[in-house]
């Protein structure tokens, strides 16, 4: 495969983009759902989504996308997120005006807001398209929160650097590639990881003990589960899903042996992919 595009859902400049950067040539697109038909439909050689942040949560969307399209994990990757609030050259924070984000940026720096309460929060549909839109209008008195690299390509200036509350900030990104291409991406390595994840789906039966039981396969066995969230199934009203990541390789014959364990009673199982750190 020569297809070195990486999927993700934003503007040049996003942390999405900064994942996408590790993988290949980074390809934007203007929603997840965009980005996982883009690897179905094989226009792209994989694509690049967040999953998690260690502040505000799972990202709900992209795991019911997880199960709903023909796709595998292939890799996982972290970004330190690390917000900068930017302007044009001679903006100041000492005049009201409005500050643009994503809605969760905006959610991560209430101190800011607090000790500025001159500066207003305003919801943008990206990060970096907040930087974006701050350049296009070019008015001094509108700030952006985004990344070092959103101040670079649009040409702002950083007035203030680590302006979330939590120093932590961390995202976990997927790697995800169409599930009949996985051995020609070549960015993964020909050695297996030693510390390698598998993640699965899996539908219990309504009955006493089902998830003890489901949990029980991997307990027996000394499998560390690292997650382990339930969601609601869409397909059918107050029915769950059970996501859950375990250290291994789903053909490690410990973790192949849990499977075959839980499928005896769980009602469906999917095995979303085995994978590896890519930094």
């Amino acid at each position: 495969m020569t297809n070195r595009l990486v999927a993700y859902q934003g503007e040049p400049g996003a942390y999405s983009e900064i994942a996408a950067l590790r993988f290949g040539q980074p390809e934007p697109f203007e929603s997840f759902d965009d980005a996982f038909n883009a690897v179905e439909n094989k226009q792209v050689a994989c694509a690049v989504i967040p999953i998690e942040n260690s502040l505000g949560g799972s990202i709900h969307h992209n795991y019911d996308l997880l199960i709903e399209h023909p796709v595998h994990i292939v890799a996982e990757t972290f970004v330190k997120v690390q917000h900068c609030l930017l302007g044009l050259p001679g903006s100041s924070t000492a005049s009201p005006g409005n500050v643009l984000s994503h809605p969760q940026a905006l959610a991560q720096c209430r101190n800011f807001f607090n000790r500025h309460p001159h500066l207003k929060a305003e919801v943008a549909y990206d990060t970096a398209g907040s930087a974006k839109i701050i350049a296009s209008e070019g008015k001094s008195s509108n700030l952006a929160i985004a990344s070092k690299r959103a101040a670079e390509l649009y040409g702002l200036v950083i007035l203030q650097e680590n302006l979330a509350d939590e120093e932590w900030n961390i995202t976990r990104f997927f790697c995800i590639a169409h599930e009949h291409h996985r051995e020609n991406l070549p960015f993964l390595q020909t050695e297996e990881s030693e510390r390698q994840k598998t993640s699965i789906v899996f539908t219990l039966p309504n009955e006493p003990g089902s998830l003890f039981k489901a949990l029980a396969t991997f307990a027996l066995r000394s499998i560390d589960l690292t997650k382990i969230e339930s969601r609601p199934f869409r397909k059918k009203a107050f029915e769950y899903l059970f996501y859950v990541d375990c250290i291994g390789h789903s053909d490690d014959q410990n973790v192949r042996n849990a499977l075959g364990h839980l499928k005896e009673f769980a009602t469906m199982v999917k095995v979303l992919g085995s994978y590896g750190i890519v930094k």
